[in-house]
């Protein structure tokens, strides 16, 4: 079911920051975030900042594989029904490997063959976070034995903020190619295939 926008994106022509176009350029060329959802923050800069920053330096750099935090994102976006954040994809992860076969079982991840033990380890967290599931020795014998502290720091906080992110997008209606239209970076196939052939 299709709600309408719930909140404007920012007008362009209010957008004056170089440093603000800029990532909103990026968005719109490589996606994961895609620029609707920067012209829902861009209305109050300091968040646009706070968000871009983190998102930056927890998502694209830091300390634990990108594939990795991807794969959790994408499980997110599935399990909250976000569908806006569903059909992004990150082109990083994708020249990691990350393939599109993979995101089809990813609800079911701990059943599938398609996923690596160090995967799943960080599957469970994205899991236990989503449902706010409790805290079981299994998931953290899993998460030590394949990831470094600084890792798990990462990987938990990069998984409540794109959980939060998703979960507001979802509720605000946000739909792909509305703002910076034309631009198709970072979108799903299916999805990019569609808005070609409409």
């Amino acid at each position: 079911m299709n709600h309408p926008q719930r909140i404007p994106y920012i007008d362009p022509a209010l957008i004056t920051d170089p440093a603000m176009m800029a990532e909103f350029e990026r968005a719109a060329r490589e996606g994961a975030p895609r620029p609707e959802s920067h012209a829902i923050r861009a209305h109050v800069p300091k968040v646009f900042w706070a968000f871009t920053n983190a998102w930056n330096d927890t998502f694209v750099e830091g300390v634990c594989d990108h594939a990795i935090k991807e794969l959790c994102r994408l499980y997110v976006s599935q399990a909250v029904n976000c569908n806006y954040c569903g059909n992004q994809r990150s082109m990083k992860a994708q020249a990691q490997g990350l393939l599109e076969d993979d995101v089809k079982d990813l609800l079911d991840f701990d059943k599938s063959v398609r996923f690596s033990p160090r995967q799943k380890a960080a599957l469970r967290l994205a899991e236990a976070i989503t449902w706010g599931l409790e805290s079981s020795d299994d998931l953290w014998a899993g998460l030590n034995n394949h990831f470094e502290t600084p890792q798990i720091v990462e990987l938990g906080f990069f998984i409540g903020l794109t959980m939060g992110q998703q979960r507001w997008n979802r509720l605000i209606g946000m739909g792909q190619s509305q703002f910076m239209a034309g631009q198709s970076g970072g979108i799903a196939p299916a999805v990019a295939k569609d808005k070609v052939a409409a």
